[in-house]
């Protein structure tokens, strides 16, 4: 078998390139995967070569092995000049945005996105010296009225988190490429099957690999892939962290990207069916499921994405915080955990009227977010059904 070039996989379908992108046989015996490399010490044959730092790699921190197979595949996948892999999702973003900032600059970050993302603006990015402003991602092309002389970066999220709005992002990138910003892009709901973002004019798109790549709920990764114009930069930004991933969630990570496309695919049908399936029940005040006509953005999301995954929100109609709890304490398929993305289906109640600050968030009953998992989707309705039998029944 030769062993094909990402040169020579570009006119192959993603999920073909997904089973063969990162992989070198060659280089390992023949085994099909890579191995798991665990070590710091890397040892030169000669004094020469260890003056000349001859060899892809120095010492632990400058990778592996096992690192390179899945740096390579992602950029390839992404469409990126290069991708660092960071211990969590939420690292791969504060690298992102430690590349692309100095002290006295200020920063447009969309008020919809992750929590743990505004945190760090509000708490590390603030002590050094950067300022953020949260703006409405529905706005468009009008965040332009926003960026000042010291505006660096354009921070996108999309959909929104908990919330699920898509943003009209050709128009928010336009005005980044038109006023010099950086862009970084949160694409972990969507990831580069559904939505290819250097192709789309982003600079730095962050993954959180904890969530489809794992797919099995067992690991915590971090990815950020950066166009040619910030590759350098942001190598260079993570060589001076040394925010290694671990060995062996890499390895999970590599092992998740082969059957990625089947598993997100399939995410996205039973998404889909049970969105479809919730927007008909009656105590169900509105669905917020991108591919779904109730969706702010939806039309964008139409335009731009290729697909959907299994992640949702819904917005109930009033019931008591009792009948909430009634509902979910009884679950027997749905588990109650903040993530996403695993082979089992989970829901979480939330509110992010506390955490906007430029948009307004207030639903007329509870939210909850789903995240459908690979469960027979008539077991799964029927354990909802069974809940919201409970929460009718609980005054």
């Amino acid at each position: 078998m030769t062993e094909t070039t990402p040169e020579g996989r570009a006119g192959l379908s993603m999920r073909t390139r997904l089973a063969a992108a990162g992989r070198r046989p060659s280089e390992q015996f023949g085994y099909v995967n890579t191995p798991i490399y665990r070590g710091s010490t890397v040892l030169y044959p000669t004094y020469a070569d260890l003056v000349a730092r001859t060899g892809r790699f120095s010492y632990g921190t400058d990778g592996t092995p096992t690192s390179r197979a899945l740096e390579e595949a992602w950029s390839e996948l992404a469409g990126a000049a290069t991708t660092v892999l960071t211990p969590t999702g939420l690292a791969a973003i504060t690298v992102a945005l430690l590349c692309a900032v100095k002290a006295g600059d200020h920063i447009l970050v969309a008020d919809t996105v992750y929590r743990p993302t505004r945190n760090f603006c509000n708490t590390v990015l603030a002590r050094l010296g950067v300022e953020t402003t949260y703006y409405d991602p529905m706005i468009g092309a009008a965040v332009a009225a926003q960026v000042r002389p010291n505006t660096s970066v354009l921070f996108l999220e999309a959909p929104g988190s908990q919330s699920f709005e898509v943003p009209d992002l050709p128009a928010l990138i336009a005005v980044a490429q038109a006023k010099n910003l950086c862009t970084i892009l949160d694409n972990t709901w969507a990831t580069p099957l559904f939505y290819p973002p250097h192709a789309a004019g982003i600079d730095i798109a962050v993954e959180a690999g904890t969530k489809y790549l794992s797919g099995h709920s067992d690991l915590l990764l971090g990815l950020t892939s950066a166009n040619a114009a910030w590759a350098a930069r942001l190598r260079a930004t993570f060589d001076a962290f040394a925010m290694c991933a671990g060995p062996e969630d890499i390895f999970l990570g590599l092992r998740g990207l082969r059957t990625l496309d089947l598993r997100l695919r399939e995410a996205e049908r039973q998404g889909l069916a049970m969105a479809h399936w919730l927007a008909a029940r009656p105590e169900v005040a509105r669905v917020l499921h991108p591919a779904l006509l109730s969706c702010p953005g939806h039309a964008f999301w139409k335009r731009d994405f290729r697909g959907s995954s299994g992640l949702f929100s819904i917005n109930l109609k009033p019931c008591s915080t009792e009948a909430l709890a009634a509902m979910l304490d009884g679950l027997n398929l749905f588990g109650m955990g903040y993530s996403w993305g695993g082979y089992e289906s989970l829901v979480i109640p939330f509110d992010c009227a506390a955490y906007r600050t430029a948009t307004t968030w207030a639903p007329e009953g509870h939210s909850l977010r789903f995240s459908i998992g690979l469960e027979d989707i008539a077991d799964l309705q029927a354990d909802l059904d069974a809940g919201f039998a409970r929460l009718r029944d609980t005054p």
